[in-house]
């Protein structure tokens, strides 16, 4: 479903992303590790157009992400970014459904369509006509994944969707995502800088370190045999990834 070929992104002469390739089935959810400046975001970047490799390609459904059809390229993808992107003047509704009614869906489709959504994330519909700066911080970046999913895409990029929420909201909604991901089938890159989170969203870890990446498999693998030193002390640097593993298991 989205597939880097030999990535190369540089900025001001900098390496971002150094001839790395990465392939993400459909239907299976990959979780992208790694600190800050490694090139998580540059590749959520790459999938929809916002940049461009300076070599190498992404293909997204088997075709190129080139400079040419990105209107249409978009309308395949959902992307949901760290404080929700949500326009402050439109409410709700509005936000949600915006391309959807710039498309020209008839106005029945897009009210069933916002209905199932609500549904689906959650979201008490008295809460249709708020402005974001009305909505909680757990209620924007519903609003924001409602806004992802409208035209029901195959593919779904997350940017640290939940980093910027306090801890209570973003536990709760970290298994809300765990038990949509499994409902909804789609494939799912999301970026992340917590293991633990990883751990529970991802069928599949990706760790990136400068560029490159440092380890891919599952969690389990990332956890019990790190393959380098940089693997190593990432893992140690943060806790509660082997609670989250034992409570899954169980």
């Amino acid at each position: 479903m989205l597939e880097y070929r030999a990535v190369h992104v540089a900025f001001d002469g900098r390496a971002v992303l150094d001839g790395l390739s990465l392939h993400c089935a459909p239907g299976t959810t990959t979780a992208l590790l790694g600190p800050s400046g490694c090139g998580k975001s540059t590749l959520l970047r790459l999938a929809v157009g916002l940049l461009h490799a300076d070599r190498g390609s992404v293909h997204v459904d088997g075709r190129p992400v080139g400079r040419e059809g990105l209107v249409a390229l978009r309308q395949r993808i959902g992307y949901v970014i760290q404080q929700g992107g949500l326009f402050p003047h439109l409410d709700l509704h509005d936000n949600v459904t915006l391309l959807a009614r710039e498309l020209g869906w008839p106005a029945p489709r897009v009210a069933a369509r916002f209905a199932e959504l609500l549904e689906l994330v959650r979201l008490d519909p008295v809460l249709r006509a708020r402005r974001p700066g009305d909505l909680s911080g757990g209620e924007r970046q519903r609003a924001a994944l409602m806004r992802a999913l409208m035209l029901v895409p195959p593919l779904l990029l997350l940017d640290e969707p939940l980093a910027a929420l306090d801890p209570l909201v973003r536990s709760g909604l970290q298994r809300e995502l765990r038990e949509l991901f499994a409902r909804l089938g789609k494939t799912v890159l999301m970026v992340t800088h917590d293991i633990a989170e990883a751990v529970l969203l991802g069928e599949r870890v990706v760790l990136m370190h400068d560029g490159r990446i440092e380890q891919q498999g599952t969690a389990r693998e990332l956890l019990e045999a790190p393959a380098t030193a940089f693997a190593q002390a990432f893992v140690v640097a943060q806790r509660g990834a082997r609670e989250v593993l034992a409570e899954l298991d169980g």
